[in-house]
């Protein structure tokens, strides 16, 4: 979470598809269920994306950018719907093959993008290793087969809906429009070192409780998530709590 660079790898990167016990969900990569299942979290997932493929040079792209996140999140051809039936995005897409040469690691000719190939391994790997996941990743399993696709071809219409459009349901939605306008304010991808003093490590070492699941450099991670984006105007900062589950598993 400090360092963005590997955030970016992690979404672009497929993990290793195993575990070392039931409760053990590393091979869902740095997403949780309820990512996967509620899109919880996704804002920052794109937005780091975004920012990922916008700032390659010293000036943005942000059409890059918007045609990156639409190849990370696009459906194969046969599996998703191509085109919403009525109304003003009877044209929107929801396949983008055509991207492959420019984004070959994020979508395939087919257009299967590298989100829906991750869920796909996911759903393969449980179901090829129930002896190894618990009961509730598998039910989680079985939603995602069940219902992912045609669920996400809706959303990548409604990811596509400009911010002024008008006649929409997409008014509060999560939209690109948003994601390119955060990641062009926030600029590149940053990995910052936040050095805490002895005074501040030891006070958080007392105050840590004493759980033996408790991610040792948890609240470290916060106060230097905290530090490095607070902004001069303000003492408040927002958490990305699902992504924060996902980075600790």
């Amino acid at each position: 979470m400090i360092d963005e660079k590997q955030e970016f790898r992690a979404y672009t990167t497929f993990p290793s598809y195993t575990v070392e016990d039931k409760l053990d969900r590393s091979y869902l990569g740095r997403f949780t269920f309820d990512t996967l299942l509620k899109k919880e979290g996704l804002v920052r997932v794109f937005t780091i994306l975004a920012r990922g493929y916008m700032w390659e040079t010293d000036q943005p792209d942000i059409e890059r950018a918007r045609r990156a996140l639409s190849a990370w999140c696009s459906l194969p051809e046969k599996k998703g719907k191509t085109e919403k039936k009525s109304g003003e995005w009877q044209k929107a897409q929801v396949s983008f093959g055509s991207l492959h040469d420019e984004f070959p690691r994020l979508v395939t000719k087919t257009g299967s993008g590298w989100y829906y190939r991750h869920i796909r391994n996911i759903v393969r790997f449980v179901e090829e290793n129930e002896e190894l996941v618990s009961a509730d990743a598998q039910t989680n399993c079985t939603a995602l087969d069940q219902k992912f696709a045609d669920n996400w071809a809706d959303a990548l219409v409604h990811f596509q809906v400009p911010l002024y459009a008008r006649g929409t349901n997409a008014a509060w939605g999560l939209r690109f429009d948003d994601i390119l306008a955060d990641a062009l304010q926030q600029g590149p991808l940053r990995k910052k070192d936040i050095p805490l003093s002895d005074e501040l490590t030891a006070y958080l070492e007392s105050r840590i409780p004493k759980r033996k699941k408790q991610p040792k450099d948890l609240y470290v991670t916060l106060v230097k998530y905290y530090l490095a984006n607070r902004s001069e105007d303000s003492d408040w900062v927002v958490l990305p709590v699902a992504n924060f589950d996902a980075y600790y598993g």
